[in-house]
């Protein structure tokens, strides 16, 4: 009697948190602090969405700096959808990957790639990160590409998709996302009107009593169309 199969154990968002912490456990990022924070940050902040897009959140680098392969993540149990995400964020697999611009747009294709790349780009905008590394690199601060990169990406997704990310991993973005709603925005408040509809609402009303005052008239008074006119 042949064996039933069992069913491959279902890739979860707990795994990919786990695999996240183990895979990034010894790197340290540009201020020497362990990376495994940046990507769990990242993965957090993606709460709002589905597990696809959590899981890659998670694993968003797994690929960029570890020797994870596609076919890895896929034999671990990893999503089709979740693997084409980390690989669209991935900047080692982009055509130019010293194009930096070039990839955000690229990476702004793709509605769930550009969810990932929010939030990366949020937790890298940190104010204490910013000025950590400004202070480190005074010249040319790293983060000036992030600030570039902000307006492609926001763009690509619905506002409110942007507001919940930022609202979980770096608040202090929110304010720049409506300075840059508010320059978006060419209605002429100054000559905007706000009597016209009411206006038309009068007139309406008034039309329509004057129809109902003569329906009413002719029929209080049968027999008279033709002598009205005389």
């Amino acid at each position: 009697m042949t064996e039933p199969a069992h069913p491959q154990p279902r890739f979860t968002v707990e795994t990919a948190k786990v695999l996240a912490e183990v895979a990034h456990n010894r790197q340290k990022d540009k201020l020497k602090r362990p990376y495994r924070e940046h990507v769990l940050a990242v993965g957090d902040a993606l709460a709002d969405f589905d597990d696809d897009i959590r899981i890659a959140g998670y694993l968003h680098d797994i690929a960029e700096d570890t020797p994870m392969t596609r076919q890895a993540l896929l034999d671990m149990g990893v999503s089709e959808r979740a693997a084409n995400i980390i690989e669209r964020v991935t900047k080692r697999l982009h055509e130019n990957p010293d194009d930096y611009q070039a990839g955000i747009r690229y990476i702004a294709e793709d509605h769930d790639a550009t969810l990932v790349k929010i939030a990366d780009n949020a937790h890298n905008s940190l104010p204490e990160r910013v000025k950590a590394l400004a202070e480190k690199w005074p010249d040319k601060p790293p983060v000036t590409r992030y600030d570039d990169a902000r307006p492609v990406l926001y763009a690509a997704v619905p506002v409110e998709e942007t507001r919940k990310i930022l609202a979980r991993i770096n608040p202090w973005l929110l304010n720049e996302l409506d300075d840059m709603l508010d320059e978006a925005d060419d209605t002429d408040y100054e000559f905007l009107s706000y009597d016209a509809p009411e206006a038309d609402t009068a007139a309406d009303t008034a039309a329509d009593t004057a129809a109902d005052t003569a329906a009413g008239d002719a029929a209080a008074a049968p027999g008279e169309t033709g002598s009205a006119r005389d």
